[in-house]
């Protein structure tokens, strides 16, 4: 059977994704994390905004296609993000789910978050510099509003919406000119052994031909290889969010390492390692599976579930995410899937009316987002 591990994952090198047009003008490790990260702000709907989400029940192929347009148009549209109140955390998030479709309130007005975000726009927790070797995006660490992981920004911008970016997108650094490279630069300088690169190797994947060498600035050569070694050999139960995005990374450059090299037999070296602990984690999420279809509140570690409705959003939302991009159209169509993908989105209806934590509503979204591009075909969302 052919894995297939994401339509997004597909290599994105110089130019291929289309550019962000705007003008100037313009660690979820376990359930406990969830808790942790309620002190930020969060995504609440609109008032009167929930009524027409959808109602719970049993649902055919058909009619689950409807209730994912549903609930995405609710968290895009009923869920408007506020750039004096979020932050660059939340909001970044809203770019990953939906790209430049993402709307954001600002004192000037309503635009898009994407284009207020690289053109320069105030955010909290949005913070770049330049750098030795390109512009840095400044890691804080447990913060609710700034990057937490290495290279979170650009992970996400390269893969935001059902697109990407280009690496060539310009962006704007303390009313500068540059563009995404040099951000992804400065990232292929400071990488180093035993660091955490999940979001970096997500940037890689989408902007680099496959098996490219580069130096990091203390002298050592890389290839995309090696960091999905790294990463490949790195926990999975200790990870930011149960090491869903570390999986998805793995994911991402398994694809594009695929799609460059042409039909092969079978895998070698990091691409070995990588592929084993993806189709690893795919047993274990089914295993772990709930009978509700939602997925363990422990992630990859053990079965479990919560009777705290944020906590299965949180964890089902992730691993869903993950299972979309690295499930071929055979297996994203098995019926254990489908129960995922509906309860899923249930979760989300039945939190339509309430604040939910940006991070899991998001990828929550972004995963529904890749499946229905699959399964649903080409009716609008």
């Amino acid at each position: 059977m052919t894995n297939f591990y994401g339509s997004l994952a597909t290599p994105v090198h110089p130019g291929s994704r289309r550019p962000h047009t705007g003008t100037p003008l313009m660690g979820l490790v376990r359930v406990f994390v969830v808790i942790a990260i309620a002190a930020a702000p969060g995504c609440g709907p609109a008032a009167g905004s929930a009524g027409n989400v959808g109602a719970v029940g049993a649902v055919d192929a058909g009619d689950l296609c409807v209730r994912i347009d549903r609930v995405v148009a609710h968290a895009r549209d009923s869920r408007l993000l506020d750039q004096r109140v979020t932050g660059a955390w939340q909001v970044v998030h809203g770019i990953l789910a939906f790209g430049d479709e993402l709307p954001l309130a600002t004192a000037e007005g309503k635009t898009t978050a994407l284009a207020w975000l690289l053109d320069g726009g105030a955010l909290r927790g949005w913070r770049l510099r330049p750098g030795r070797e390109g512009v840095v995006a400044t890691i804080e660490e447990g913060s609710t509003t700034g990057q937490g992981h290495p290279d979170q920004w650009i992970g996400y911008l390269a893969q935001c919406g059902l697109e990407g970016l280009s690496v060539d997108t310009p962006i704007s650094v303390n009313g500068k000119p540059h563009t995404l490279r040099d951000l992804l630069t400065q990232a292929q300088a400071d990488i180093r052994p035993g660091r955490e690169a999940t979001w970096t190797l997500m940037a890689l994947a989408a902007w680099l031909p496959p098996e490219s060498p580069w130096t990091s600035s203390d002298g050592r050569t890389w290839t995309i290889e090696d960091v999905v070694a790294m990463e490949a050999a790195a926990d999975i139960d200790g990870a930011a969010c149960g090491g869903c995005h570390r999986l998805f990374g793995l994911v991402q450059a398994l694809a594009a390492h695929r799609d460059g090299a042409g039909p092969a037999g079978s895998e070698h070296g990091g691409w070995a390692d990588a592929e084993a602990r993806i189709e690893s984690c795919i047993e274990i999420a089914r295993r772990h599976q709930q009978p509700d279809g939602s997925f363990s509140v422990h992630f990859f570690e053990r079965p479990g579930t919560s009777a705290d409705v944020f906590a299965r959003l949180g964890a089902t939302g992730h691993i869903f995410e993950f299972l979309a991009a690295a499930l071929d159209d055979e297996r994203l169509a098995e019926p254990w899937v489908t129960r995922a993908a509906t309860r899923l989105v249930t979760l989300l209806e039945q939190t339509a009316d309430v604040d939910v934590e940006c991070g899991a509503l998001y990828h929550a979204v972004h995963g529904l987002r890749l499946y229905r591009q699959r399964i649903c075909g080409a009716t609008a969302e």
